[in-house]
């Protein structure tokens, strides 16, 4: 399949250089050229089949082109070692666990099937071939390539994170690892981050001297699987009897997973519409209101991976519906919560139904509990274990909070990570030196 730049200035791509590049040459994101529909028959009987045949499914349709049909199987059925369970909190609201994976978190998901898919490319290419993997991280990305990645031959990922802004729990699940891992600590936000990363692909020297790509959502390898979820949120929902008007709530902060299930919605998944769960960092809900787009710095939030003030998937939305704000605005609503009010939302949900709630997910399952119409049905995304955000959800709760043994594993390991100013100049000097 043909890949163009959402910038319309960049030759068109494979997929293989989509994935290898990451970003258009005119600083555009990846864009399929066409989205496949998927049979009647596949979501007549969608209910029977397990996570892994829809995923494998849903990947056929994205990447059957490119990758041989037993190679891809194995990707998405390594990729897949764990389950997301739709979880029923009351009536007609679910929970889908995407908390399941080794990082805790849903971006085991795109992490993994792109490290396997990045490394079956470089297997095709011959020995001695390297990349290099840039990522700039608010909390959750960081941890999820940087396990997903781990060990890969040919592969060296370089995680950017904003100093003290995301949780020794998230930090430690990056900067722990060594082997092919380097965690960059930077005096920054993590919108500094997400740009000397951006700079990084821009440098003619620095990508002529080393083979640069990213592992954030703006990597169409990343994002595009995270659509395998949505549908089997679905099926999950069609056994239970509850298929009928189904709305989803995603936390948004860069806006990749959101996208993932637009691009579901376009290949004939039976969602109604979307909600878009803001935390005080809303441009997206002001552009929803009032039809104009106006990125600014982040603010520091306890929902930290929503912290994102530009997000870089908002051009892949604008490019789906044509640059229609009508047609946006038809399928996608929005909401923003403040800090008080997740806190609230975490302790009225465990007080009342006995589900504890990460920050991120309260976000979720308060838009669904404040803006489900009759007869509707709602699930959320239930983005990372409540365990990452110990302080914030034991403080709310009153409570001690268990933490699972795979992240305790991390918590005993030694922190390793460069320091390092937000200047461009610093990061390229210290990529040429490696």
């Amino acid at each position: 399949m043909i890949y163009y730049s959402t910038n319309g200035q960049a030759p068109d791509a494979t997929l293989a250089e989509a994935v290898v590049k990451g970003l258009a040459s005119d600083k555009g994101l990846f864009m399929p050229e066409k989205i496949k529909p998927l049979s009647q028959e596949f979501f007549d009987n969608i209910q029977d089949m397990t996570f892994q045949e829809i995923a494998f499914e849903v990947a056929n349709a994205f990447f059957g082109e490119d990758i041989e049909c037993e190679t891809l199987r194995k990707i998405v059925y390594d990729t897949l070692s764990f389950d997301t369970p739709a979880v029923k909190v009351e009536d007609n609201i679910y929970s889908l666990e995407l908390f399941h994976g080794p990082t805790l978190a849903f971006k085991d998901v795109g992490a993994r099937f792109m490290a396997r898919l990045l490394g079956h490319f470089i297997a095709q290419e011959g020995e001695g071939r390297e990349v290099n993997v840039l990522v700039a991280t608010s909390g959750d990305t960081g941890s999820a390539v940087a396990n997903g990645f781990l060990g890969v031959p040919g592969i060296k990922v370089y995680v950017l994170y904003p100093h003290a802004k995301v949780t020794e729990i998230q930090e430690k699940q990056f900067t722990t690892l060594g082997q092919n891992i380097t965690a960059i600590e930077v005096e920054g936000t993590f919108d500094d981050c997400q740009a000397l990363v951006k700079s990084a692909f821009m440098d003619k020297e620095l990508n002529e001297a080393m083979k640069l790509t990213s592992a954030n959502s703006i990597n169409v390898a990343r994002f595009l699987p995270q659509a395998f979820y949505y549908f089997y949120a679905y099926a999950q929902l069609k056994k239970a009897g509850k298929a009928d008007n189904v709305v989803c709530c995603v936390p948004s902060g860069n806006f990749g997973n959101i996208t993932a299930g637009l691009f579901g919605k376009r290949m004939g998944l039976p969602i109604k519409r979307f909600i878009a769960a803001n935390n005080r960092n809303d441009v997206f809900l002001e552009y929803l209101n009032t039809g104009k787009y106006n990125p600014r710095p982040s603010v520091a939030t306890i929902a930290n991976a929503m912290d994102v003030g530009d997000p870089s998937n908002f051009a892949r939305i604008l490019a789906l519906y044509e640059n229609s704000h009508q047609a946006i605005t038809a399928e996608i609503s929005g909401v923003s919560y403040n800090d008080e009010e997740i806190r609230q939302t975490i302790k009225e949900a465990y007080t009342r139904t006995g589900y504890l709630l990460d920050p991120h997910g309260a976000c979720g399952y308060r838009a669904l509990c404040e803006k489900l119409s009759e007869g509707e049905v709602g699930f959320f995304l239930e983005t990372a274990h409540p365990a990452k955000f110990l302080n914030t959800v034991e403080e709310v709760i009153g409570e001690q909070v268990a933490i699972p043994e795979r992240l305790q594993a991390f918590m005993r390991g030694t922190k390793e990570s460069v320091m390092m100013k937000p200047n461009f100049a610093d990061l390229k000097e210290f990529l040429l030196s490696r």
